[in-house]
């Protein structure tokens, strides 16, 4: 029986953050202020969690932080996670996403033990201006190294996240259009959302889907293809068959509606939602020693009970107490 919540939708995708250290402080997601706090479980509570949720039916899982390349022994983990198996007898699919500054040196290890896909945390291509956001001098190259080297690896199509930030970034989409087309890599925009640490979100720091497309067809002539209707992202095309790129767009286009996903908070905390105000402490069920069937349960209750939408902009809103960082990206 699928996971499916009281509104039909059913939750194949899970995202596990296994930690929210990073070695980045973005300026959308962190203050920089450096904080000797992070919460994280053993690897091994993870996968037990991972592993009652492919029980009930969940398909996709994609690895998640802070950043989760920190976290030793990562390999074994995804390679424990690869040997589950869903009711049907199928492996899930295995994902990761990461800043890349680790990548160049874990990509091959970590596709020989079942990870397909990685996607690249990466605000710019210019290397002055991903130094600012990151506030990480000379890291662009590592990160470049470590797109390729995924690529090169097989853990394609390797997709590129890129937050857009008015007055940081917003001038980087038509260069984001070439480097598409010359790297091979989907290209992702996505909407600044309120869940950073300094709190400083407003409608207008926005870059909304509208912009983007305009900004991106002064680069090259493009077309919408078609996508999952559980897909976060519009994709798009350029005409000469060169490249993709695609826009996730929760703050002008929500996708609410055909949401898929759940998350596994660093600390063991079951979010049906990025902006839920409760979550369900999974991980407090194993500090009691319940059996797998104890937990099942609290993750059925947890799906029932999902939140119909986000409330981004509307009149009431409330951020969640924790930030994007804390909650997995």
């Amino acid at each position: 029986m699928p996971l499916i919540d009281k509104f039909g939708r059913t939750i194949r995708d899970l995202r596990i953050s296994i930690t929210d250290r990073c070695n980045y402080r973005c300026v959308y997601c962190r203050t920089g202020n450096e904080s000797a706090h992070y919460a994280e479980l053993p690897l091994g509570d993870y996968l037990r969690m991972a592993r009652v949720f492919v029980s009930l039916g969940i398909t996709k899982i994609r690895l998640t932080g802070g950043e989760p390349l920190l976290r030793p022994s990562i390999v074994e983990l995804v390679g424990s996670l690869a040997a589950l198996r869903t009711p049907e007898g199928n492996p899930p699919e295995l994902a990761l996403t990461t800043n890349g500054h680790l990548l160049a040196g874990m990509a091959e290890p970590l596709q020989r033990a079942g990870l397909n896909r990685v996607t690249v945390s990466m605000d710019a291509v210019d290397p002055e201006r991903f130094a600012l956001i990151t506030r990480v001098k000379d890291s662009y190259p590592a990160v470049l190294d470590g797109l390729r080297t995924a690529r090169s690896a097989g853990l394609g199509p390797v997709k590129v996240n890129c937050v857009l930030l008015r007055g940081f970034n917003e001038d980087q989409i038509e260069a984001f259009g070439r480097f598409a087309c010359e790297e091979q890599v989907a290209v992702r925009f996505i909407e600044f959302m309120p869940l950073e640490e300094g709190r400083v979100w407003t409608p207008e720091v926005v870059v909304p889907l509208a912009e983007i497309l305009d900004r991106m067809a002064r680069f090259a002539p493009f077309h919408e293809v078609a996508h999952e209707p559980s897909s976060t992202s519009r994709r798009y095309r350029f005409n000469d068959e060169r490249g993709e790129f695609g826009v996730i767009a929760p703050v002008t286009l929500p996708f609410c509606g055909a949401c898929s996903r759940i998350r596994l908070t660093s600390d063991g905390k079951i979010r049906t939602c990025l902006f839920s105000l409760r979550e369900h402490d999974l991980h407090a069920a194993i500090r009691s020693g319940l059996p797998d069937e104890e937990l099942a349960r609290i993750i059925e209750f947890a799906v029932a009970h999902k939140e119909a939408r986000h409330h981004i902009g509307e009149p009431g809103f409330i951020q969640p107490g924790r930030t994007m960082v804390h909650i997995g990206g």
